[in-house]
């Protein structure tokens, strides 16, 4: 087991992956650097090997799927990731492991939000997005996470052990930050500097696909980890709706004894059933989150003895 794993996730970053893992080599000496080459069409692999971080490949494209492949194959202590754009100064790396090594966090994020990023980026739909996500996941999950999207995470044994990547892209950041404030983690800020892409250096992030990507799963997520809540709100968004459209019939009853509107007033009454069949859902689903958090803290602890065998 390496004592730290520095995660390079690639595709066709020849112009910085040099630079990057020898930023790597310079800040954190001792750990060993990982380079997963996504289907590059460019020299990123050869040029990461000449760096001295060791090569592997994921032939599924996607950003999710060369993380699942990374956090199956490597077990370490503390895990960091990082992109290979160069976009992340390594002046905050050591800290970063050390809250994880010396102060038992289980993520902590790169803040890039409450440095450079808005000045730095240049596509103002971008930060417009991630400002968004930041208000949307800790006002629906009541946390206070600094920055939901960033790519720049120290992890720890046991979250990347216990954590099922489902997502295939961009997204997959979201999914991480949520499933650590679902399960109690202890989760921890760093603000991090951040610097745009060097020119002739192309994002592959996609504003507009990835972005609704990236909505979606927070509403997935919250459905799944939060069930009574969204069912809950679900049911009575559509009682309400019954009600606006009932009352002017039901005040019409009271007045003449007649009832207009009679295909009306049968929606109405089917909306009042969904409304409350939302919200025995709501419930029995939210019993069996409950559940899934019990299990997951055994199988959280039966990780924490393995890491402990294998140190």
């Amino acid at each position: 087991m390496d004592k730290i794993a520095v995660l390079i996730p690639c595709y066709n970053e020849e112009q910085t992956v040099s630079k990057v893992v020898g930023d790597v080599r310079e800040a954190l000496p001792e750990a060993r650097i990982y380079v997963y080459d996504n289907n590059s069409t460019d020299k990123t692999a050869v040029l990461a090997e000449e760096a001295g971080a060791v090569v592997r490949r994921e032939y599924k494209q996607g950003k999710g799927n060369v993380l699942r492949r990374m956090f199956r194959e490597i077990d370490a202590q503390c895990y960091l990731m990082i992109d290979g754009d160069d976009t992340y100064p390594l002046n905050c790396a050591r800290e970063m492991v050390d809250r994880v090594l010396l102060h038992n966090a289980d993520m902590v994020v790169g803040d890039r939000l409450s440095s450079t990023y808005f000045t730095e980026n240049k596509r103002p739909f971008h930060n417009f997005g991630n400002s968004l996500m930041r208000m949307g996941i800790n006002s629906l999950f009541r946390t206070d996470i600094k920055d939901i999207m960033t790519g720049y995470r120290a992890l720890s044994y046991e979250f990347v052990k216990t954590f099922p990547v489902f997502s295939k892209g961009f997204e997959i950041e979201t999914e991480m930050t949520i499933h650590a404030v679902n399960y109690n983690m202890q989760v921890e800020n760093i603000v991090v500097e951040y610097r745009d892409r060097p020119e002739g250096s192309v994002s592959k992030l996609n504003t507009y696909r990835d972005g609704f990507r990236v909505i979606r799963k927070m509403v997935q997520l919250y459905k799944n980890y939060k069930p009574l809540r969204f069912f809950g709100s679900l049911g009575v968004v559509l009682i309400l709706l019954a009600l606006i459209f009932m009352l002017p019939i039901i005040g019409v009853y009271f007045d003449t004894g007649l009832v207009p509107r009679f295909p009306t007033l049968i929606v109405c009454g089917f909306m009042v059933l969904a409304g409350i069949q939302s919200f025995f859902a709501g419930m029995i689903l939210e019993v069996m989150a409950a559940k899934d958090k019990r299990d997951f803290e055994y199988r959280l602890n039966r990780i924490h003895e393995n890491r402990n065998h294998s140190a």
